[in-house]
């Protein structure tokens, strides 16, 4: 590692630690730490420090504590032994937040070189290493972990804490092999959000042998990194309407969208403009206007789940263009319903349509701001040193209870897991339901519709939220 260290730009570091024997492993005419060397030279990353083999586990860890305490943008760790594909590295290193995040794979298979981790809403709750118990784990950890540039702080004192109890003995027989795997369960345990990247059909395994070393290569090649890429762009968390109706033909038009140079925000504006058409159509009031009107919400929602699947194929979403596709949706349901009250007429229709307004306004109020006060809650906890723990503390990994414990297990039937998809109402069902009731019958039958079936899902909401509020 170099003597002198200066204060870098904001783009991502990389620190690769060359402390096992594995990473001298022959690999297409090079060594395993040439090759991910490589790979990150394709990757946006501004620098990448190498911290060789000659002190030990803590001196490997005050390597990374003192380049996260003076880099000013995100730093990455990860270890030299590593196979994985480009593109399993890039759901980090190439991802435009640039935050805390951990590469995993939902085989919870558990391995020397796959500790255990618990996810949880895209989170990581519970991580693992040879002595931290993860109790029900559902997947493992893949040697690749990212930390943005709010928690460089965090992970320099993580590091250093541990650098500390491996000098004097307090960690046991660890190696620095466990390094990566000692960092994340630190972050995890100070109340850090760690966000779970999941690797799909992608691999990333670190190896002990050459045997291991040319059985990963061999893997790597039998998966087609361009096509997991496009499968990566569908949101994988969808409605059913989104995803079985819409998802699977929309997924088509994304390389054709790239090999002509069309932007996100371009998709989106095509979208507002197709669903301002339906309402003009709506408001003629006519069967022939309302079925015009159906058909043109329904291609301005296929747009605005294609908007999204480009920003993620080409890695340029950020959290500004999110809550501008959401206002935008906002946007587009309301002149909706204003366009469906104008071609039904008479004063009735209008309370309807504004009751159904108000119950959608009350729906996202609810969902964003209890979304943002667990945010917040985290934050509190982790700057008052809850939930932090002892890092040789046995983890019970916060365990859910109770309704919630049920609902947990629950979700990992398929079909109850669709059925509550469906019942929450998100926006593919509302579209559908706004599109099919006022095609066949009317803006009455449309506006009881979105109001019945609404109301139970705010409910069925309002109690999950207040089950984990307890909680």
């Amino acid at each position: 590692m170099p003597d002198s260290l200066t204060r870098e730009s904001a783009a991502t570091s990389a620190v690769l630690l060359a402390t096992t024997p594995a990473c001298k492993l022959s690999c297409a005419g090079g060594t395993l730490l040439d090759r991910v060397t490589d790979q990150l030279a394709t990757l946006p990353v501004h620098e990448i420090q190498v911290v060789a083999p000659g002190g030990g586990l803590g001196a490997d860890l005050r390597g990374v504590a003192k380049i996260a305490r003076i880099s000013a943008g995100a730093v990455a760790v990860l270890p030299a032994d590593l196979v994985a594909h480009t593109e399993a590295l890039a759901l980090l290193l190439d991802h435009p937040a640039r935050d805390t995040a951990a590469l995993v794979s939902h085989d919870a298979t558990a391995a020397p070189m796959r500790p255990p981790v618990r996810v949880e809403g895209g989170r990581i709750v519970a991580a693992g290493s040879s002595f931290h118990v993860v109790p029900e784990a559902n997947a493992t950890f893949r040697g690749v972990l990212q930390a943005g540039e709010s928690d460089l702080a965090s992970l320099a004192d993580i590091a250093e804490e541990l650098a500390e109890l491996a000098d004097t003995g307090k960690l046991g027989p660890v190696t620095p092999v466990e390094a990566v795997d000692l960092l994340l369960v630190g972050l995890v345990r100070s109340g850090v959000a760690v966000r779970a990247a999941g690797l799909g059909p992608l691999h990333a395994d670190r190896v002990a042998g050459q045997n291991a070393a040319d059985a990963a290569v061999t893997r790597l090649a039998e998966v087609d990194e361009a096509r997991v890429r496009l499968d990566l762009s569908v949101k994988e968390n969808d409605g059913f309407f989104a995803t079985f109706l819409v998802s699977t033909w929309t997924r088509h038009l994304i390389r054709p969208a790239v090999r002509l140079k069309v932007v996100p925000n371009t998709v989106t504006g095509a979208s507002i403009g197709l669903a301002g058409l339906a309402a003009v159509w709506f408001s003629a009031g006519t069967q022939g206007g309302r079925l015009a009107g159906a058909l043109l919400l329904c291609l301005s929602f296929a747009l605005d789940c294609l908007d999204g699947q480009l920003a993620r194929y080409t890695r340029a979403f950020s959290p500004l263009g999110a809550w501008a596709d959401g206002m935008a949706d906002r946007l587009k349901e309301y002149v909706v319903y204003v366009g469906l009250a104008i071609g039904f007429g008479g004063a009735g229709i209008w309370h309807l349509a504004v009751a159904a307004m108000v119950l959608q306004v009350v729906r996202h109020a609810v969902y964003f701001a209890y979304a943002g006060a667990a945010a917040d809650a985290a934050r509190v906890g982790a700057l008052w040193g809850r939930p932090a723990r002892s890092l040789l503390e046995p983890a019970d990994g916060g365990r859910a209870k109770g309704v919630l414990r049920f609902a947990q297990k629950m979700e990992r039937d398929t079909v109850v897991r669709w059925l509550k998809k469906i019942i929450v109402l998100p926006v593919g069902e509302r579209t559908a339901l706004i599109a099919i009731t006022a095609a066949i019958w009317n803006a009455r039958v449309t506006f009881l519709s979105l109001l019945c079936w609404g109301g139970v899902a705010a409910l069925y909401q309002l109690g999950g939220r207040i089950a984990r509020s307890a909680r």
